[in-house]
């Protein structure tokens, strides 16, 4: 299996290394790309450093290299994962504007009609995040974001983190142990 994956500026960039971590167990090829801004909100937010989150992926990409191969539709992919995604990210995939490597695998990713999972970290949402957000679930994308499920009775920050995790993996259809399933 093989899965690009884009970390954006959003907070939440721990969704995204844990997301990398957990592909890399479950050996999924993973084509990153971490935006320049996502290096600022790693190196804030955690006590990983860049070059820690980008040997997490397989290949990893410079978001400035619209070369790269994933940014063509002739390169194979189940799909990809934009974890976490700002909501400039969102608004640009939304409108088709391919500014940099993230935007335009997004792109390739919704015209060749494979899985597109966006992670929005923001709140309160504007009515402007809430049409993006709507505008590109009808193009196909999963809109997916972080909300903690209780009635798994969380008992701290990891619990919560493998939760969403596990939830974007069961999207790729990845099997996994991180989601406690609703049982009654």
């Amino acid at each position: 299996m093989r899965v690009i994956v884009g970390i954006t500026g959003a907070s939440g960039a721990i969704y995204g290394i844990r997301l990398l971590q957990e592909m890399k167990k479950y050996e999924v090829e993973t084509h990153l790309v971490i935006s320049k801004w996502a290096e600022k909100t790693i190196s804030i937010e955690t006590s990983y450093t860049v070059e820690q989150v980008a040997a997490l992926g397989s290949v990893y990409y410079s978001e400035n290299n619209l070369g790269a191969a994933i940014s063509s539709g002739s390169f194979p992919s189940q799909g990809m994962v934009i974890v976490p995604c700002s909501m400039k990210t969102i608004a640009a995939v939304s409108h088709g504007y391919s500014d940099n490597l993230i935007n335009r695998a997004a792109d390739v990713t919704i015209k060749e009609r494979r899985k597109l999972i966006l992670v929005p970290r923001e709140t309160p949402l504007s009515p402007i995040h809430l049409k993006n957000m709507l505008d590109i679930a009808n193009l196909g994308a999963v809109v997916m974001p972080p909300m903690p499920a209780f009635y798994t009775m969380p008992q701290n920050l990891d619990d919560i983190i493998n939760q969403t995790v596990g939830r974007i993996l069961d999207q790729l259809d990845i099997s996994n142990s991180l989601v406690n399933r609703w049982s009654n």
